[in-house]
């Protein structure tokens, strides 16, 4: 397949600016692959299509606020920095991004802060935005972290156009986010209240969770028209014993297993044994996953209604089936569902 199979016209007021008021009434489709049939429920309907010792595959990364907001020495020209992934805890070594990028060279100072108390140097450029900062800071590394946190504030996508809201800080996090580290909300998960979930565990629903910490990687623009060509940046993952135990034995009694999210997807996906079992893992993955493609650990998927030609897009096609996705997404327009992070759901089964 081709990256122009992953084009369509998505009209702007279908994009979804704010969330759902209450996480488990947004829409949910409901894609039947084996009869090709398409319903239109609520998300806590979910409930209604798992029964006892079916799993679900739950995401368990936790977004920190990576954006942050310093002046320029000298100039004091205002510029963004959006922390990617922390390279070195001990000499406060971060991968950023940063914008204005060409006001932004090595060793230059960036203050940030009304008090300035943290500063951090420019010590090398990565890509045409991306440069490694050293932040410099009196006082240790938990108290380090801590003003970050402070400083910082929820990094919502580029596409919404409104200024970042206090809520936001609870709603961009899901109800089990745990592990710290994502720049990005793994979107699927955010459906899920607390009353579902403990709605799903009574009925006996087992819940596993993996990490995968979302990167920008995953947004980034596929642009080449050979997908084979696409290089997915690294994202770190860990996969325990006690969910690959939970998960091993929902595939062995050939119960529904079902991930939560393009991540959880990729998350197993990445470390599957030769028959077809999960196995532990903890480190990196690069996987790019489009059509065809054939999966080995889940046979359900819950996730969002993803931008056109992203390579998100492209790993739902694959678990879908390409036309039947085809068909929904244009049903989608039709029925007026909510686009991107904060629209509305569906599960394919």
């Amino acid at each position: 397949m081709k990256l122009s199979h992953f084009s369509f016209k998505l009209p702007e007021e279908l994009l979804a600016e704010h969330p759902s008021e209450i996480r488990d009434e947004s829409r949910l489709m409901v894609l039947d692959r084996k009869n090709q049939t398409i319903e239109h429920k609520l998300f806590k309907d979910v409930i209604d299509y798992f029964k006892e010792d079916d799993v679900m595959i739950l995401n368990n990364t936790k977004v920190f606020p990576a954006r942050l907001f310093g002046n320029k020495e000298k100039t004091g020209a205002r510029i963004e920095v959006f922390l990617l992934r922390e390279l070195n805890e001990e000499q406060r070594l971060w991968d950023v991004l940063v914008d204005p990028a060409r006001k932004i060279r090595i060793g230059n100072k960036l203050y940030f802060g009304e008090d300035e108390t943290l500063v951090a140097e420019v010590i090398d450029n990565t890509t045409s935005r991306g440069r490694t900062l050293r932040f410099l800071y009196d006082g240790s590394y938990t108290e380090f972290r801590r003003k970050l946190t402070e400083l910082g504030e929820t990094p919502l996508p580029k596409y919404i156009q409104r200024d970042v809201e206090p809520e936001d800080a609870e709603r961009y996090q899901t109800i089990f986010a745990k592990n710290e580290g994502a720049v990005a909300a793994p979107t699927a998960g955010l459906h899920f209240s607390k009353h579902l979930l403990k709605r799903l565990e009574i009925k006996g629903v087992h819940l596993p969770e993996v990490t995968l910490h979302v990167g920008l990687g995953t947004f980034n623009p596929v642009e080449v028209e050979d997908l084979s060509k696409h290089k997915m940046d690294s994202e770190e993952i860990f996969i325990t014993k006690p969910a690959v135990d939970v998960i091993n034995r929902g595939i062995r009694e050939k119960r529904r297993v079902c991930a939560v999210g393009t991540t959880a997807m990729r998350t197993v996906e990445s470390s599957v044994s030769s028959n077809g079992m999960l196995n532990e893992f903890s480190g990196w993955t690069n996987k790019f996953i489009f059509p065809p493609y054939e999966f080995s650990i889940a046979n359900c998927m819950i996730t969002n209604f993803h931008t056109p030609k992203s390579t998100l897009l492209m790993m739902v096609s694959a678990f879908a089936g390409h036309d039947f996705m085809k068909r929904a997404y244009e049903e989608a327009v039709k029925e007026k569902y909510r686009f991107y992070t904060y629209g509305d759901a569906m599960l394919i089964i």
